[in-house]
């Protein structure tokens, strides 16, 4: 199926990790909201169980370039979720591709972070996620985020690895 969806997941989203065991694109549904719970929330606990532990999940970003392998990915953002900028995105303007064992979601985060100086910048992000089904449950196994403003993307990357 291909299609562009009303949905949005940002702050408000809630921890879905036992849905996301469903076999069908509500389940994907699921896992998704599940990493922006996650995100939002600062949960590392939450977010190893999205993302696959496969060593070729992969996490692309303006703040980490390539890793391959959950733990890898989990580390990264628990420097996110431990360092001085607080970020909170909300994921929008989604395009579905999904079949029953894939969904790819592709669309737009937005949000904002808190710099070190208190204050408060905005933030927009292209981002595509990839989910498959496999062993009983809807995994994360790949992440593409982008920034397009140069002084934006740079702003960005000082304030929250310093």
């Amino acid at each position: 199926m291909i299609q562009h969806t009303a949905l949005r997941y940002g702050p408000e989203a809630r921890n879905r990790l036992v849905e996301a065991t469903t076999p069908t694109i509500e389940g994907a549904y699921a896992a998704l909201e599940s990493f922006y719970y996650a995100f939002n929330q600062r949960d590392g606990d939450v977010l190893r169980e999205v993302w696959a532990q496969h060593p070729l999940a992969q996490l692309n970003n303006p703040l980490g370039g390539i890793l391959r392998g959950g733990d890898k990915v989990a580390e990264l953002y628990e420097k996110v979720f431990h360092g001085s900028a607080r970020v909170e995105v909300t994921f929008g303007d989604i395009v579905e591709y999904s079949d029953e064992r894939h969904a790819v979601f592709a669309g737009r985060e937005t949000g904002s972070y808190t710099g070190a100086d208190g204050d408060t910048i905005a933030l927009e992000i292209r981002t595509t996620r990839y989910f498959r089904y496999d062993e009983g449950r809807w995994r994360q196994y790949h992440h593409h985020g982008s920034i397009d403003a140069p002084d934006a993307l740079g702003a960005y990357q000082r304030a929250v690895t310093g």
